[in-house]
């Protein structure tokens, strides 16, 4: 989103009138920006044969889901429902990854009927998959490498107290199952988090697959999953792309020549292709002034913006009625029954009770997480495509609240008087 002119657009399209026509809160992605991430991850790592896997859970929008297809991006998964929306958009079940975290037995046999890549989590699993299905079914190896590396503890997958992954001090155990049941292994993978500070960690996770891969000669690709960096604040870092994938390439590729042949490196990338896309826009109800601070309550809350409360997140918010105003500081808070705060004691451009404020970098983790906590609607959502804003989502009705809801005849009968 840029300031032109004192006015705020997407690729030329005045933001205020986009809340016009479909109204408020509302999420708007910027597809060009989506386009020029994949570009950059592509480009910096264009000396392997690189392969991108877009994280569907960041964002699971079919239109979303649809863009990344067109611009040549697998995806990967963590359930049969968000594997069937890929599905919905185009993907053929090759191109889909599965990584289940202690799903039930039901949906991984789904997941492996219906032809999607296995990413095995534990050992119970491969010893099920081996007892049912012998070497029926290629799979690969999430591992956990017991390296802790990212942004808010919560977020942090590779430690070695975390849910996620076979352990790596199991190597034994791993290749014994494998070779009992002559269980195909076809990937290595491991996925420690988010956020990393430096980016030297995926040198860290390379020596671990690397080594691991010795115990497996009929690998297709090592997949590094993500944990790139992106920069929520103008003083803030994000992952240095040119300069991680000159390093992890070289190594790459001297690991290739000792293998014996040119596998795929893959990257799970979800919060680093959507985040910087997604705004999350939202009128102002009240300003309300208090002996200690000064609140801005807007038509949004931790129902459809959870990161803030969740992981301390701190995206930046833009005033798109008054970007020119004095600034003053406010604390910005959501209409939640709940402590529901976006910013507290941020600088802005005068607020009044009627401005669209903007949050950005929303696109990753936002409408994915949202709910309808206090019966409140989910918002819309909208696509800036090619210069034109288009409807993906509608917002939710009261219809949408209570379907699924039953009504139990017997409840319906006189109150009782007490």
């Amino acid at each position: 989103m840029q300031l032109t002119n004192q006015t705020y657009q997407i690729q030329g399209v005045n933001v205020l009138a986009i809340a016009d026509e479909f109204g408020l809160p509302l999420y708007v992605y910027d597809a060009d920006k989506i386009i020029e991430k994949i570009g950059s991850l592509r480009s910096s790592f264009s000396g392997v044969n690189l392969k991108i896997k877009y994280a569907a859970k960041a964002l699971t929008n079919v239109s979303i889901l649809k863009l990344m297809r067109q611009q040549g991006v697998d995806i990967e998964v963590v359930s049969v429902n968000e594997a069937r929306i890929a599905r919905m958009a185009g993907f053929e079940p090759a191109q889909i990854m599965y990584t289940p975290s202690g799903n039930a037995w039901s949906e991984i046999q789904e997941a492996l009927e219906m032809g999607f890549q296995l990413n095995a989590d534990s050992l119970p699993l491969l010893e099920q998959i081996g007892q049912t299905y012998g070497n029926r079914y290629p799979v690969a190896l999430r591992i956990n490498p017991n390296i802790a590396e990212g942004g808010n503890f919560k977020i942090q997958t590779g430690h070695g107290d975390s849910k996620f992954g076979i352990p790596y001090s199991y190597r034994e155990q791993i290749k014994a199952v494998t070779e009992q049941y002559g269980i195909p292994v076809v990937g290595l993978h491991i996925h420690t988090g988010s956020d990393f500070k430096d980016g030297n960690t995926f040198l860290k996770i390379a020596d671990v697959l690397f080594d691991l891969a010795t115990d497996y000669p009929d690998l297709q690709f090592i997949d590094f999953g993500s944990g790139f960096k992106v920069r929520y604040r103008e003083d803030d870092y994000a992952t240095d792309l040119a300069e991680l994938g000159t390093k992890v390439s070289a190594a790459f590729r001297s690991f290739c020549d000792r293998y014996g042949r040119e596998l795929e490196l893959c990257f799970e990338p979800g919060k680093l292709l959507v985040s910087e896309s997604g705004h999350l826009l939202a009128g102002v109800n009240v300003v309300k002034e208090t002996p200690t601070r000064t609140f801005v309550q807007v038509d949004s809350g931790l129902n459809h913006l959870i990161r803030p409360m969740m992981y301390d997140a701190y995206h930046d918010i833009k005033n798109v009625s008054n970007p020119s105003g004095d600034e003053k500081t406010y604390t910005v808070v959501g209409y939640i029954c709940e402590t529901d705060t976006f910013a507290t004691d941020r600088a802005l451009p005068d607020v009044q009770a009627g401005d669209v404020l903007s949050f950005e970098n929303a696109g990753a983790y936002g409408f994915s997480m949202a709910s309808n906590y206090n019966a409140r609607f989910r918002p819309a959502e909208v696509l800036v495509y090619e210069g034109k804003p288009y409807l993906i989502r509608q917002r939710e009705t009261f219809e949408d609240l209570v379907r699924g809801q039953v009504d139990v005849a017997v409840l319906n009968s006189e109150v009782i008087d007490v």
